[in-house]
């Protein structure tokens, strides 16, 4: 079981809320830093609660758009979300014992330069006047932006990115292609926590026994939700202004860091 520090809760929950939103992959940067801080054991329970607390940060974050679908959750937009979700779950579901097993790091760089790559090409879409709005998004939209989203089940692949540049890619305008892959991050973290339901209660209780510190989640659960809010918003400005490039550079670098570390010094792998 994972022995956990307020520090350390608050560098993981910084990272998982700048990483959720900006394209640069938060379960790779988890990955990354805790081996970088020395955190060993179990870390299901941890990061799944993380991903709790930016899913508290999409809510406030996008609630204008999230009200609609409370008031009337039959309509055009939650049929898409869920069609957007079935790739990731026949992935998770055919795949799920070998995915958990590249969560120990070993492909880490390669996920992040795949990152990089679908970044950089994306950032070189244009966005036309004929593209395709929020409210006149379709099947197709939904399938190429959920085909994305399962590639990105892979530590290292964001998530973010890899979904708005299914949507730009596809047809999609970019603020409706952004705001969409926000609104899908809701049914993959919910479905994410009924999938490990019974494996988060075995983890929960061995975590209490071990002494985990309660304060510690909490703490990562709320700089999770803070700084996830604050990446949202900076997200949707960016990807309106054509910036993706930025995050493909940067992703870059820190594949190229990571392959040279993993293959050549061993420093932190």
């Amino acid at each position: 079981m994972a022995n956990l520090s307020w520090w350390q809760a608050l560098i993981l929950g910084l990272l998982q809320g700048l990483g959720e939103f900006l394209p640069i992959s938060s379960s790779g940067h988890l990955v990354l830093f805790q081996n970088l801080l020395g955190i060993t054991g179990e870390v299901l329970l941890l990061d799944t609660l993380l991903h709790v607390g930016t899913l508290a940060a999409v809510f406030v974050a996008l609630w204008p758009d999230i009200l609609p679908l409370i008031r009337r959750p039959l309509q055009k937009t939650t049929l898409l979300l869920v069609i957007a979700t079935i790739p990731a779950i026949a992935v998770t579901l055919l795949l799920g014992d070998a995915i958990d097993r590249l969560f120990g790091g070993a492909y880490l760089g390669w996920g992040f330069l795949l990152t990089a790559i679908i970044l950089l090409t994306a950032g070189r879409t244009r966005s036309h006047a004929d593209a395709t709005g929020f409210h006149e998004l379709g099947t197709w939209h939904a399938l190429a932006m959920g085909t994305a989203q399962a590639v990105a089940i892979l530590p290292g692949v964001s998530r973010s990115g890899c979904t708005i540049a299914g949507g730009l890619i596809s047809g999609v305008e970019r603020d409706a292609s952004t705001r969409f892959s926000f609104l899908m991050s809701i049914p993959a973290i919910l479905g994410s926590l009924v999938y490990q339901a019974k494996d988060l209660a075995q983890i929960g209780v061995a975590a209490s026994s071990a002494g985990m510190s309660l304060t510690a989640v909490l703490l990562g659960m709320l700089v999770a939700a803070v700084s996830g809010f604050l990446a949202l918003k900076c997200m949707l400005r960016l990807v309106r202004r054509g910036k993706l490039w930025v995050f493909g550079i940067y992703t870059g670098a820190l594949a190229a860091f990571v392959l040279l570390d993993q293959y050549l010094f061993h420093i932190v792998f």
